[in-house]
């Protein structure tokens, strides 16, 4: 049984589906009747079900892609069909149509309102923020203005890169020049659609800073194009970088749903261990060279690893921030409260099968 009816499924995700269901474990009869170890009370959906996921197979998707790899989901009735899309916006239109069931996507405009349209799509988990020293998502400078660029005022008139307007991006570079008094205003906003080509710029010397993710800020390191300027929990501290939404065809089907988000949870927390506390850290690599789009593991080694809440929840705080800065910018079509966006109950009922992260 699937989910959710795709419009427009790219032959990427064709070949994920074949790759990873020839490495995820095959459910016997026994194990269909039979609760995993690590969830001992949670026994696996009577009949198998497929869920369509979008994502770009990126490291914050390590709550996803661990899970397909080590058989979390399978061993709870789920196989994973991974969806690739050009744009967020094409993902959150699946969603909003009930063709597409879990989105590991960003904050942005069109996702807020879409739901404000009274469809039942909810933001349900965490799925990246930054942490301390580390910095996964962040402002970057070039790297022979590093010197002339120290402080918050020395950003203004400067050419700065973003991939794109009205969600998180444009979101994030407002809150570091609000640090100086500033406003976007104050600076020449560069739209550059991708982060392999912020670093073209770099190389060309047309931009003087940008708003990057990993890999791209070690991979910029490397070259010599850029430096990491000051640590992303200075400027904003409860920046919720990355978010798991639940489309209608899952939040108005909670046995499928908790289940997800039980693995989920599982598999977030080897992420954790491996990159916070480093136990079998190598092994992880390894597995994340295989199936995410990074496929070098000395990146692993060296770049900094995005947050992942180990018990799910996201920063309220943080989307309320967002929410907020819409509204300010006449960005949302229709009124929509914090309360309307959120659903922790999924994540509620997944730490009642696994306990809280110690």
């Amino acid at each position: 049984m699937k989910l959710g009816k795709l419009c427009k499924v790219i032959s990427l995700a064709v070949i994920m589906v074949f790759f990873f269901t020839g490495c995820g474990t095959n459910i016997t009869a026994d194990q269909k009747q039979t609760a995993p170890v690590w969830a001992p009370n949670l026994k696996p959906l009577s009949e198998p079900v497929t869920v369509t996921v979008g994502m770009k197979q990126v490291t914050s998707d390590a709550g996803i892609l661990i899970g397909m790899a080590r058989g979390y989901y399978e061993a709870l009735g789920i196989k994973i069909e991974p969806v690739q899309f050009n744009t967020g916006q094409e993902m959150i239109n699946q969603l909003a149509a009930g063709q597409l069931d879990v989105g590991a996507t960003v904050s942005s405009a069109g996702l807020f309102n879409a739901m404000s349209r009274d469809i039942p799509i909810k933001i349900v988990a965490d799925k990246g923020n930054n942490v301390a020293d580390q910095g996964y998502y962040r402002l970057v400078v070039r790297k022979d203005l590093e010197n002339t660029i120290k402080n918050y005022s020395d950003l203004k008139g400067k050419k700065i890169a973003i991939v794109g307007t009205a969600s998180l991006d444009e979101i994030s570079l407002d809150r570091v020049l609000a640090k100086g008094n500033m406003t976007l205003a104050d600076v020449d906003v560069q739209v550059i659609r991708s982060f392999a080509d912020i670093l073209v710029s770099f190389g060309n010397q047309s931009i003087d800073a940008a708003m990057l993710i990993e890999p791209f800020v070690t991979q910029g390191m490397n070259k010599g194009l850029l430096s990491p300027w000051k640590d992303p929990v200075e400027y904003d501290p409860q920046a919720q970088t990355a978010i798991l939404v639940f489309g209608k065809s899952l939040t108005q089907n909670k046995d499928v749903a908790n289940r997800f988000m039980t693995a989920y949870i599982k598999s977030v927390r080897d992420y954790n261990d491996a990159f916070f506390k480093g136990i079998n850290k190598d092994e992880m690599i390894d597995l994340l060279c295989k199936y995410s789009v990074v496929k070098n593991a000395d990146l692993y080694k060296t770049m900094f690893p995005t947050g992942i809440n180990p018990n799910g929840y996201v920063k309220a705080n943080g989307v309320a921030l967002d929410l907020d800065w819409y509204k300010k910018n006449d960005l949302l079509k229709q009124s929509i409260e914090l309360d309307e966006t959120l659903d922790n109950n999924f994540v509620n009922y997944a730490l009642t099968q696994l306990g809280e992260y110690k």
